[in-house]
């Protein structure tokens, strides 16, 4: 039999296949929305947990109900404290959708900073180009940033970026510091030195080595951010093959630690709800949020 006899089918077998990969990656598991549950040992001995709910990249469009609904839910959770790392809207006209996903929260403590696709809208591009460039997609086409920031201030969360922000929470002191988004060289990052506080949270959108090298030296206890989508389209099992900034891979998303010279912070990273509009669809990535809980050290 010819080669060219066999090749024709196994082609045709391929293409397939691949299509029926982006048709569920965008049907099936770009809605498949879910919550990460993790412990962070990162309290002082004694302390009482913190739940912190941690949202990012929801890439929001007004015809996304079930994302709204989905994230409306999560408000039964009563989180102790809200962090959101930005990149919240896809479109200028997805403010009031935004509205009614997060009103649920309003008056339970939160912070925030802004991600690149809050000031800037995106534009399309060859979903390949990730895998070997950093480059931001972001068009010149501004957001509603200002009206974005009064939403969120509304509900009660306060603008992390460049700032140190102190709450009581459960009996411990808890001190926040953010920085903007290091994709488009917005991380100015206020550099204070050790906390008093119980608990120190470093805040961004994007987790770019230069980033957190500076909170790990600050002795944040937990960092968190955004950003990575988790790698978005990921190997079966979910090993991400970008994470679209200099961070490893293997810590695309998750909980794991971070080391500078002789500090150590624990790192969170969201994999987030949304996608770029332009990119609608994800594969062994499920989008989702996480309940982080900061649990007490060890008292060895």
């Amino acid at each position: 039999m010819k080669t060219s006899t066999l090749l024709g089918p196994l082609l045709g077998s391929v293409a397939m296949i691949g299509a029926g990969c982006v048709a569920y990656g965008a049907l099936v598991e770009s809605r498949s929305f879910r919550l990460r549950r993790v412990h962070a040992p990162v309290l002082p001995p004694g302390h009482a947990p913190i739940r912190i709910l941690h949202l990012s990249d929801l890439h929001l469009m007004t015809r996304q109900a079930s994302k709204i609904a989905w994230v409306r839910d999560l408000a039964q959770l009563r989180p102790d404290l809200v962090v959101n790392t930005g990149d919240n809207v896809a479109s200028p006209d997805a403010l009031a959708a935004l509205a009614r996903c997060l009103t649920p929260f309003a008056g339970t403590p939160g912070v925030f900073v802004l991600g690149s696709n809050d000031l800037y809208a995106s534009r399309p591009i060859n979903p390949l180009k990730y895998l070997v460039s950093h480059e931001a997609s972001e068009s010149s086409r501004r957001l509603p940033t200002k009206a974005l920031t009064i939403l969120l201030s509304e509900l009660g969360w306060e603008n992390a970026e460049g700032r140190s922000l102190s709450f009581s929470l459960k009996g411990s002191s808890v001190e926040v510091r953010g920085c903007g988004d290091a994709h488009i060289d917005l991380d100015e990052y206020p550099v204070l030195g050790p906390t008093t506080a119980d608990l120190l949270i470093g805040v961004t959108h994007a987790p770019y080595r230069r980033v957190l090298d500076q909170m790990a030296a600050d002795q944040a206890h937990l960092i968190m951010a955004g950003h990575t989508h988790g790698g978005q389209v990921c190997l079966p099992g979910g090993r991400a093959l970008t994470t679209n900034c200099d961070l490893p891979t293997a810590q695309a998303r998750g909980l794991s630690t971070y080391t500078h010279g002789p500090d150590t912070a624990y790192l969170h990273v969201s994999a987030g709800l949304g996608t770029s509009p332009y990119a609608p669809y994800r594969f062994a990535c499920p989008p989702e949020a996480t309940l982080l809980t900061a649990v007490a050290r060890s008292e060895e």
